[in-house]
């Protein structure tokens, strides 16, 4: 039954996203806006994806994918769907629903950078129109909905949760795991008005299996948050007692795998040369420069920055030990780097541990090549520039570098072979169970 004070643009909104007659507007086709738009194309919407780059448009438009995880043929069902792309976007009034899905950096002086988000959303603005639902997907700090996107819809004479309708509802892919998917993956949403979040959860609703409200844009922003520095603290914690376990000689690897016996109160973390993805390294700087304006110091988050990021250093003192009790130095070796995607089994690299040790090892003198079968050539980065081609991997060209170092554990690679061939290996991802002779963990 109506309420006599909903409004009739959200009860005409509704109404098309109930009966999907709505048109999906996805911004930004990456690794979050694209499982998005499958999803939605899935279900029985026409989704329109908007980006600023050509070469992605043209792709998504001959059926082409440029994510490894997904699949041409899953572009081409989207395609018959009635998907389709553009760079345009006087397009955006065509739709019912925007969601942004841009990249939210920090800068260089770590502090976050809106820079994305809010070109895209100038951008929204001159084509937007009542009726329309607006919704935030990029990680951000408490605040960017309702100080940020508020006030430059309402300066366009929009009524936010009377015309428009703007949530945010923070984004949790996880490229490359198996086990969840964008449907299956609970959904965070907060409205800036009780409209706004009754709009979103109908948004979301036909898309997602579960979808959580909150209380307001702020509490889902924060939501993110904690998701995320709460893995950057546990992860800052075993780092440190990776540390610890290597002074006493013990294999944290194995200590982490008994106490992940115990069925309740413990969650296992797992250490590595250091945090890569676009969330991890990231989103707790948004909270501590946000905390600032407060009076307030995130000591603990903080110091499991630290930890994190000491963490390249301490894997390449490692090598460099290794190196030593072999009578060898760094500078003149030649150090073969397996895997430079950030994580397993995918060829995301943004903000790859990997790529920080290649460049102390080549600041140290070290001759660095890698092998990653996901990244056959080591592509364009605006801070990190190598000329390099993913080395294959056989008995001879192991055999052929000084160090081997495993900075990233695909399953593709032959961890036997590589055992058998590799003069000195530094394990960082714990991939030999049993002692070797030629294997030091770091």
């Amino acid at each position: 039954m109506r309420d006599q004070h909903t409004p009739d643009h959200l009860m005409q909104l509704i109404s098309r996203l109930e009966d999907r007659s709505a048109v999906i507007g996805i911004v930004g086709l990456g690794y979050v806006g694209l499982p998005l738009m499958l999803r939605y194309a899935a279900v029985g919407f026409k989704v329109l994806g908007i980006d600023i780059d050509p070469a992605k448009v043209a792709k998504l438009n001959s059926a082409g994918s440029y994510i490894a995880h997904i699949k041409p043929e899953q572009i081409a069902r989207a395609r018959a769907a009635g998907f389709e792309a553009s760079a345009d976007f006087l397009r955006a009034g065509e739709c019912d629903a925007l969601i942004i899905c841009v990249p939210t950096p920090l800068n260089a002086y770590r502090e976050p950078d809106l820079s994305y988000v809010l070109g895209t959303s100038e951008a929204l603005l001159p084509h937007m129109r009542a009726g329309q639902i607006l919704s935030l997907e990029s990680t951000t700090y408490p605040g960017t909905t309702d100080e940020e996107l508020r006030p430059r819809l309402e300066s366009r004479g929009l009524a936010v949760g009377r015309d428009v309708f703007l949530v945010f509802s923070p984004e949790r892919e996880d490229p490359g795991n198996p086990n969840f998917d964008t449907r299956t993956i609970p959904k965070v949403c907060g409205g800036t008005t009780a409209a706004c979040l009754q709009a979103g959860m109908a948004l979301y609703g036909p898309a997602i299996d579960r979808v959580v409200p909150v209380s307001s844009t702020r509490a889902a922003e924060l939501t993110k948050l904690l998701e995320n520095i709460h893995r950057a603290v546990n992860i800052g914690l075993v780092n440190e007692m990776k540390i610890i376990a290597d002074k006493m000689d013990i294999d944290i690897h194995e200590v982490i795998r008994a106490a992940a016996t115990k069925p309740f109160g413990f969650t296992a973390y797992y250490p590595g040369p250091g945090l890569g993805g676009h969330c991890i390294p990231i989103d707790p700087f948004y909270l501590t420069w946000k905390a600032r304006q407060f009076g307030l110091h995130t000591r603990f988050i903080e110091l499991a920055g630290e930890i994190n990021s000491d963490m390249p250093h301490w894997v390449i003192g490692k090598l460099a030990d290794s190196l030593n009790e072999r009578r060898q130095s760094v500078k003149g070796s030649r150090v073969l780097v397996l895997g430079i995607a950030y994580k397993k089994d995918v060829e995301d690299m943004r903000e790859s541990p990997s790529v920080e040790l290649m460049e102390i090892l080549r600041a140290k003198g070290a001759e660095v090549d890698y092998s990653d079968p996901h990244v056959p050539v080591f592509p364009a980065m605006r801070e990190h520039r190598f000329e390099l081609s993913s080395v294959a991997l056989d008995a001879a060209s192991i055999a052929s570098y000084d160090v081997v170092l495993i900075a990233t554990n695909h399953g593709a690679f032959d961890y036997a072979q590589i055992a058998q061939n590799a003069r000195l290996i530094i394990d960082t991802r714990g991939v030999y169970l049993s002692p070797l002779a030629n294997v030091v963990k770091a």
